[in-house]
């Protein structure tokens, strides 16, 4: 299997641990491992841990953790519910159950790379849905229907999107399912920030629980703040998810005891830590709506879900050299558009430290009024 470089992940690992300030994290401000049993009430867990031998565990995953996830759907069975080793091995046990040489996969760009790139190794034809600015960085329905053919095995989508911020609704959700039951294909949904809406209002529900060869990701990384867990899940149908136990036996048996009784202590609270975070990413998104009113070199289409957002630069060079030049005269961290081929953008998280975010975009005004 053939692989492209992961363009976001080599930036991330190249420079991040190597700045003051890191307005790359896309996570929601984690919790520290005392500070989350404190908001759970489980000032004792480790009390109760300490004498539990080290196995494998459950293969699937424990059952608390699993039934607390299919809890978060509408009708999902807690049987068809995976743990995996974040939203990144999720992905990637659905590509390689589901992904066959010579299938066509369509997938939305931007996005997150490995989308398509996975994919792509296993030698599917990629078609890209192309995401535009100028239609909110949302998917045009109509050049959808163009890129289905007779060998389309997968539609990718990535809701809300990694990073544009932007929200495909329902009624769109919809259409993209139907198109895809006309020819028999699945519909792949990255749903790792899901729960985190600007306005309230706007929530939608899950591929799985409006389509029966839907493929939901989810993430303990991204809306819960438990980042170092390293946890996500998988679900689907249960034909398909038979099919990615199948290939997890050959790449992944179990997960740890200890991350997973973690994640399950955190089940029955997820509505106040959603609640945290959509309060922490709702202020910053408004800190980061008016600083950039002021900043005549920088626009965006404002992201209406997650936790970051792409923003147009108006300088004369690449974002990747932009960035590296901020990196080095500002000690102050973003990832260049030139991640997503698109090197006219910035990709920003805000679901930082309200104080680490206030201090980093001051550093880039600085930065940008001197160039």
């Amino acid at each position: 299997m053939k692989v492209d470089e992961f363009l976001v992940e080599r930036w991330m690992n190249e420079y991040e641990h190597n700045v003051e300030y890191n307005l790359a994290e896309t996570c929601v401000d984690p919790f520290t491992l005392f500070g989350f049993l404190n908001f759970v009430g489980r000032q004792d867990f480790f009390d109760d841990f300490k004498h539990k031998q080290l196995t494998y565990g459950h293969i699937e995953g424990t059952p608390k953790l699993r039934e607390g996830i299919a809890d978060m759907y509408r009708d999902v069975d807690p049987k068809n519910v995976l743990v995996t080793g974040g939203a990144i091995e999720a992905n990637f046990n659905s590509f390689y159950s589901v992904v066959e040489p010579g299938d066509t996969v369509i997938s939305v760009a931007p996005t997150y790379q490995q989308l398509f790139s996975v994919p792509k190794g296993f030698g599917a034809n990629i078609k890209i849905l192309d995401l535009k600015p100028e239609n909110g960085w949302l998917p045009d329905i109509e050049q959808l229907k163009e890129h289905v053919d007779g060998k389309t095995k997968m539609i990718v989508l990535n809701n809300p999107n990694n990073p544009c911020g932007s929200l495909i609704d329902e009624p769109t959700l919809r259409s993209i399912c139907e198109i895809a039951e006309d020819t028999d294909a699945y519909v792949h949904s990255d749903e790792a920030y899901r729960g985190l809406y600007i306005d309230p209002k706007d929530t939608v529900p899950s591929v799985v629980d409006i389509y029966d060869k839907g493929i939901a990701v989810g993430s303990f990384s991204k809306s819960f703040s438990l980042t170092g867990l390293r946890l996500g899940w998988i679900t689907s149908n249960e034909e398909t998810v038979h099919q990615f136990m199948l290939r997890r036996d050959y790449t992944t048996i179990s997960k740890s005891m200890l991350d997973e009784a973690l994640a399950a202590e955190a089940m029955p609270h997820i509505d106040r830590i959603l609640e945290r975070n959509n309060k922490i990413v709702r202020e910053n998104w408004q800190m980061l709506d008016d600083w950039i009113n002021n900043e005549p070199l920088l626009d965006w289409v404002k992201p209406t879900a997650g936790s970051v957002a792409f923003i147009k630069h108006h300088v004369d060079m690449k974002a990747s050299e932009l960035c590296l030049k901020l990196i080095y005269e500002k000690s102050t961290f973003l990832v260049p558009g030139d991640c997503f081929d698109l090197p006219g953008y910035l990709r920003i998280g805000y679901g930082n430290n309200k104080k680490l975010l206030e201090v980093g975009l001051k550093q880039v005004s600085e930065f940008l009024a001197n160039l």
